[in-house]
């Protein structure tokens, strides 16, 4: 029988010249059987095929002699992706396969890009598989009509599903898959694909929700990944952050190469206009074959970027992880990652894009931008060896989302605060969700609460004569259809031509630093900025070249807790006289320095180092927890050491450790006697040495426009960032005053401490650090490690006219003549 029900797949995978994975086949098995689940494959190994074909096999099954008639058969299968970019390429796939096997359905993509005359087009007859985005998908429950849209479906499969997990869009998905399930009359199945995440257990309650039972089906796929560290001419000895880099093009040229189609990650996009700007310098005879791609350049020329990598035309495309997931890129034989990724999730689906078919393996070369971040290539060697990835974990009673949903559904076709509050409890985020906190949302979004019940813009929805909730004012649901999703983003401004030609976006505090007649390089050309009017930067082609890249104020990546414990059993290894790798060889030199100077810290310690230099009195420290929970710690430290001691201090900070600067020298023995890690009073320090109230103010911003508080604007005409500032921060002070039990504002404080701050993870770390054997030493002159510390902080801080590559160079000959 099970033979019988898979026979038209297996006819296809061999006409095709392939074999099934095990992994596949027992999908199909438990989609036919009915199943609910979440399937765990790596990058490039037939995972969509994995979910694609039992949907189809189970529509033969059930129309044995009618299934190659063409007729109106309804939405059967809504797949759902993170990204715009993954669409087209899956419709394809998805598409050639009933063409081959006989079956007439039609595979759309339904997103913002999708133009309302095809919109109007699906709605008439809609296609048998949706292609979709989470935003999307709840602009389809905000129809009138969605009960007949959904009565047909199947199933809901999710794409990339760790992309989802740990973010407000992953909670727009738990809402709607509840949704779907409650309004189904028939036996409707979830289904997500994800690669690998540390907690897979979680992610899969997030996906499946209360009544469904955790099913995981988890690939035994060898999909190798060959991890090559090109290597710098010379290790230096005193290593400092982003100095390499540029400076190995002699190497990265070569790999470039000897490869077919190159992708290039950076960290940010000012790196990869960086990048592609000098590589061109290097090899101008490469015009034409190289291409940029991230998140502010035009869509049509990512769109271009995409089909040429597909179509083989191009030889490196530089980008950021805008080129992160899942499209197919087949002739991508290569990937090279500049700088450390940060975390070994990304770094794998970053290697993932080469070899992107089953059975190849993924090469990918690492390019340190510091010798230090080869300790990172060795510590991810190691992880990607046993499999160990970060955790992603779901957040927890975002208000601001479920009253985003309960509008949509009040746009639609109403709702009954009941049953919605029970298909609310049975997801993961809401489940501790209380009768009242519900009372509390149907009362803000029909009375305005307690403080804006004056204003009609915010007395949204109606009870109507049938008892149910709705919108009735058009204005109002209009405006809510525009504003529907979970991202806000950074204020921007379009960058035009004078000819009208449109680039892409730059954040709005670039351009308010420049005047007219200032170069800037964007999208791969020096502009020189000629006109600011309505939101949009005029440029105009610049004859001189200008070294002003453009920069985003987007949030430094922070090391993961993963990856530093893996770096922590280098160390540990290092200790032991155990080299595990060339990496580790190749930096012994610095590690060897560093352990004659003060010590290489490993698992069971925690150092701390003290030094006086010209500059005054430095101490460092080493917990190894990356830069987001040193930000905090660096400060924490500061405020209790100065409730002790009077005095002052400046502050830097990087992956692995920071620094206090003062005027005055404090004893590290001194202070660790008062106990400045306890945890005792930790959230009260914690407010007293952060502006937690600006933090909360500048988190309130995005909650307010999830929630439908403030609008960001039309179409082409989008409101200034300063009037959505202002708009929130009245808010803000309005409840702050008038309504300071409002679960928003609970949320944005929450929100501040948690997200911004990582307090979780804060006062994990800080327990960890409490359990380590200190170890203080007072080196004679800067460490390998407190070194790059240093020029953090003059980087951020300087105000010489030298440049901070003439200071590094002067102090290191200060300290080679000191030796």
């Amino acid at each position: 029988m099970e033979d019988k029900r898979l026979s038209l797949g297996l006819e296809y995978f061999q006409k095709k010249g392939w074999t099934p994975f095990p992994f596949q086949l027992d999908t199909w098995r438990d989609f036919l059987d009915g199943k609910s689940g979440l399937l765990n494959a790596p990058t490039g190994s037939g995972k969509t095929f994995a979910l694609w074909f039992p949907a189809i096999l189970e529509f033969i099954q059930n129309h044995p002699d009618s299934w190659q008639k063409q007729r109106n058969n309804g939405i059967q299968l809504i797949w759902v992706t993170p990204l715009r970019a993954l669409a087209q390429d899956i419709q394809k796939a998805m598409q050639e396969v009933c063409e081959v096997i006989g079956l007439p359905w039609q595979v759309a993509v339904r997103n913002g890009d999708t133009d309302p005359k095809t919109r109007a087009a699906m709605n008439r007859r809609p296609p048998e598989c949706l292609i979709t985005t989470p935003e999307t998908l709840h602009v389809l429950l905000s129809q009138k009509d969605h009960h007949h849209l959904f009565q047909t479906v199947k199933a809901v499969v999710v794409d990339e599903w760790h992309e989802l997990v740990g973010n407000k869009r992953g909670v727009q998905m738990q809402l709607a898959l509840e949704y779907i399930q409650a309004i189904c009359p028939h036996t409707f199945r979830r289904w997500a694909i994800s690669a690998t995440i540390g907690n897979l257990e979680e992610a899969a309650k997030a996906l499946l929700g209360a009544e469904l039972p955790i099913h995981i089906i988890k690939a035994k796929v060898d999909k190798e990944i060959v991890l090559h560290s090109v290597f710098p001419e010379e290790i230096e000895k005193y290593p400092w952050s982003g100095h390499l880099g540029i400076r190995m093009m002699d190497q990265v040229i070569p790999v470039i190469e000897a490869g077919k189609t190159v992708l290039m990650f950076t960290n940010t996009r000012s790196q990869t206009e960086i990048w592609y700007q000098k590589i061109l310098a290097e090899r101008p005879d490469w015009a034409g074959w190289i291409a940029m791609h991230h998140g502010s350049l035009d869509n049509t020329v990512r769109a271009w970027v995409e089909n040429s990598l597909h179509e083989g035309k191009l030889k490196l495309v530089v980008c950021t992880s805008s080129l992160d997931l899942g499209v197919d890129f087949r002739p991508v034989d290569r990937v090279i990652q500049v700088g450390s990724p940060k975390g070994v999730a990304r770094f794998v689906q970053r290697a993932g894009r080469a070899g992107h078919q089953p059975g190849l393996p993924s090469e990918i070369f690492f390019v340190p931008t510091n010798s230090l971040e080869l300790i990172e290539a060795a510590a991810l060697r190691d992880a990607i060896e046993k499999e160990e990835m970060e955790s992603q974990y779901p957040p927890d009673l975002p208000y601001d989302v479920l009253i985003q949903f309960l509008v949509t559904l009040a746009v639609g076709s109403g709702f009954d605060p009941d049953f919605v509050f029970q298909v609310a409890k049975r997801s993961l985020s809401f489940r501790a969700l209380t009768r009242e906190e519900m009372d509390w949302m149907m009362d803000f979004i029909t009375k305005g609460g307690n403080s804006l019940g004056s204003y009609e813009d915010f007395l949204k929805v109606v009870r109507d004569e049938d008892g149910l909730f709705r919108v009735k004012n058009k204005r109002i649901a209009m405006k809510h259809r525009l504003s529907m999703g979970t991202i806000v983003s950074d204020p921007v401004l379009k960058v035009k031509l004078k000819n009208g030609a449109y680039l892409g976006t730059v954040e709005e505090h670039f351009i308010a630093k420049m005047k007219i007649g200032d170069r800037f390089f964007f999208a791969g050309r020096s502009l020189e900025l000629v006109q600011v009017k309505d939101l949009t930067a005029i440029t105009r082609l610049a004859e001189k070249k200008t070294k002003n890249v453009v920069s985003w104020s987007g949030a430094r990546m922070s090391l993961s807790s993963k990856l530093a414990d893996k770096i922590r059993q280098v160390f540990q290894d290092y200790n032991h006289g155990i080299v595990q790798s060339e990496e580790v060889r190749r930096v012994l030199p610095v590690l060897d320095l560093q352990a004659k100077l003060s010590l290489v810290p490993d698992r069971d310690t925690f150092l701390i180092e003290t030094h006086r230099s010209e500059e005054g009195f430095h101490l460092f420290f080493y917990p190894f927890e990356g830069r987001m929970i040193h930000e905090l710690m660096a400060a924490l430290i500061a405020y209790r050491i100065s409730q002790s001691f009077p005095v002052s201090f400046s502050m830097a900070m990087n992956d692995y450790g920071f620094e206090l600067l003062s005027d005055v020298y404090v004893s590290p023995e001194e202070v660790m006697e008062e106990d400045i890690f306890s945890l005792k009073n930790i959230e009260r320090d914690i407010l007293h040495c952060v502006n937690e109230s600006e933090m909360s103010r500048r988190k309130f911003r995005e909650i307010a426009s999830i929630a439908g508080l403030v609008f960001q604007g039309y179409p082409g005409k989008p409101t200034s960032f300063k009037h959505i500032q202002a708009n929130a921060s009245l808010l803000f002070q309005v409840f702050e005053q008038y309504d300071p039990e409002n679960l928003l504002l609970k949320q944005a404080h929450k929100e501040a401490l948690n997200q911004q701050m990582e307090q979780e993870k804060f006062v994990q770390a800080m327990r960890k650090l409490n359990g380590l054997r200190i170890a203080i030493k007072h080196p004679v002159q800067f460490t390998p490690f407190s070194f790059p510390l240093m020029v953090d902080r003059l980087s951020r801080s300087s105000i010489s006219s030298e440049t901070v590559e003439d200071q590094v160079v002067k102090i290191l000959a200060q300290m080679r003549e000191a030796d």
